[in-house]
């Protein structure tokens, strides 16, 4: 299934999107990312909406959980709950559409977090046993998605997402473009984290920051990666309808 992310919805207001969805469906999509984000948050006055619509065209959903201004490894313990509370909240909203999966971030570091590493990692892992929790009541695969090259953020290097989630039950969202600015080990991710991978994000880049490109306009070697890749949701994060065909065709083109 490659799905299209709502990167690529142009408006503030939702009025376009049941136009928009359907012109997705018809460049060949078979699902929709809902990016829970400003000022698209999935909530619940929005939720029919989003349910008749992708309904109506035939579209599979995923959720990528709000990221700006969250952070689950936090010392400060009210952020912390904060931020878990809005991404449970999103979790039951996305269980509600029947969603194929739902994307979070790990926390990000901070001044205090990286003097005092040993905690910093012991409040990270609660919070994630906590989110395996809340996918488990919910029957929502949730992904723990890698990081990109960037200074406060965790989980940019595999081996370091695989101690944040070992022994805890939760999935991982692999994303290509992001590996790309870091080890471009794409092969090791895979083997690494296998069967707990439950959606793959695909983007471009030229290796030094996260571009968000069509595939096929940076240097991640889609030859080598794409026919590896699992079952499961493939989401194309790019940034319009325009740039989601080229990218449809391209993955098309080397894939099939």
């Amino acid at each position: 299934m490659i799905s299209l992310s709502m990167t690529a919805y142009p408006g503030k207001r939702m009025d376009a999107f049941p136009r928009w969805a359907e012109k997705v469906k018809a460049l060949g999509f078979e699902g929709v990312e809902i990016v829970s984000e400003w000022p698209h948050f999935l909530s619940r006055e929005n939720l029919p909406l989003f349910k008749e619509v992708l309904e109506s065209v035939g579209l599979n959903v995923t959720v990528h959980a709000p990221f700006s201004d969250l952070n689950i490894a936090s010392f400060n313990e009210r952020i912390r709950k904060a931020s878990l509370k809005i991404l449970e909240e999103t979790i039951r909203l996305a269980s509600e559409l029947g969603v194929k999966a739902v994307t979070v971030h790990p926390g990000h570091c901070s001044p205090v977090s990286r003097k005092y590493q040993k905690e910093y990692i012991e409040i990270h892992r609660g919070s994630l046993k906590a989110l395996a929790r809340i996918s488990t009541e919910y029957g929502v695969p949730v992904g723990v998605e890698n990081m990109p090259k960037f200074p406060i953020l965790d989980a940019q290097m595999p081996e370091r997402l695989a101690l944040l989630v070992d022994g805890i039950d939760i999935g991982i969202t692999f994303d290509i473009g992001h590996l790309n600015t870091t080890t471009r080990d794409f092969e090791g991710f895979l083997k690494l984290f296998g069967d707990r991978i439950v959606a793959v994000h695909i983007h471009d880049n030229h290796g030094n920051s996260d571009e968000h490109l069509t595939p096929g306009e940076g240097n991640a070697p889609w030859g080598r990666i794409l026919k590896k890749l699992p079952k499961v949701p493939w989401v194309l994060e790019v940034k319009g309808l325009e740039e989601g065909r080229k990218g449809l065709l391209f993955i098309k083109s080397v894939h099939w």
